[in-house]
């Protein structure tokens, strides 16, 4: 049996009908697909379960998953399952077919900004904004771009912003100590960093002072990795062009709503060079069936 338990407050991050239908058709052979909508029913069906396709599952969950081959969440994170203690013999896999997406959110955010749409949008004054516009608007074309975090991910936006123009650095853990020289001659300064090695304040004061002033950082990874605080001095100052952060140190579950560790102070923050979003760079209503058609692709069905 495939245990479907995918529940989410956005709807496309919860499995509907259509896509289980299109999970039913990437399979070989029949078999029974179970979605489920909560956790007492996940937990009741579990034991029959050979694949348990999740948002979350604890480690204490494994002791009634005696059939359990293959565990799968869709999400590249892995806060939220408890893949170290999985036993022999249960494969863990992590979605890794966000780039597709979340690189055109940076390509439409890297566009938009070069063309002056957020300044429009911002100014105030009723005064029509063609001269001082003017001076503002460049073409991404011939930009460089810094990316940390070359992985699927930082890959994918690479390829994409390469194929406006841009040019393309990327660094990861093998030539991450180039990084900071490659950063002072950044326009675009991009994260798409994991949350769990080592990446906390990646972005602080040291790194920031390598930017120029013409720089605008870009983060689609883990808030861990950026110093809020060093960040937001930076942009108060004029240091840095601007930024655009999908997500947070600590984000409200909830619009309006405080997290456990109480909201980032950037996440709210009035700042004319400042865009954020509310880590939805990967928003799109096929992400479900992205995520079945990499595990059928993968051969984990």
């Amino acid at each position: 049996m495939i245990l479907v338990w995918l529940e989410w407050p956005e709807a496309c991050f919860r499995a509907n009908r259509r896509d289980i239908k299109y999970l039913a058709s990437l399979l070989h052979t029949p078999e029974e697909i179970k979605c489920v909508k909560c956790e007492a029913d996940f937990l009741q069906a579990l034991p029959g379960a050979r694949v348990a396709i999740v948002w979350h599952f604890k480690k204490e969950w494994y002791r009634a998953a005696k059939e359990l081959k293959v565990l799968a969440t869709p999400g590249a994170g892995r806060e939220l399952v408890a893949w170290q203690a999985a036993p022999r013999g249960v494969r863990v896999h992590f979605g890794s077919f966000h780039g597709a997406i979340i690189s055109e959110s940076v390509a439409a955010f890297c566009l938009a900004w070069a063309r002056g749409f957020f300044k429009v949008e911002r100014h105030e004054g009723g005064i029509w904004p063609r001269s001082w516009l003017g001076e503002g608007c460049y073409t991404v074309a011939g930009t460089r771009a810094v990316i940390a975090g070359y992985g699927k991910i930082g890959k994918a936006i690479g390829e994409k912003l390469s194929g406006l123009g841009v040019k393309v650095s990327g660094f990861g853990r093998k030539n991450i100590e180039d990084l900071p020289e490659a950063a002072t001659k950044a326009d675009w300064f991009i994260m798409a960093l994991p949350g769990d090695t080592g990446t906390d304040d990646f972005l602080s004061t040291g790194l920031i002072s390598k930017l120029s002033k013409k720089c605008v950082v870009v983060n689609v990874g883990r808030g861990n990795a950026i110093d809020e605080e060093c960040l937001c001095q930076a942009l108060e100052s004029g240091r840095i062009a601007g930024a655009y952060l999908d997500v947070f140190k600590n984000e409200p579950t909830v619009v309006g709503q405080k997290s456990e560790g109480g909201n980032s102070g950037l996440a709210f923050k009035k700042l004319p060079n400042l865009v954020s979003m509310p880590h939805s760079s990967a928003y799109s209503p096929d992400y479900i069936r992205m995520a079945f058609k990499e595990l059928s692709d993968e051969g984990y069905l």
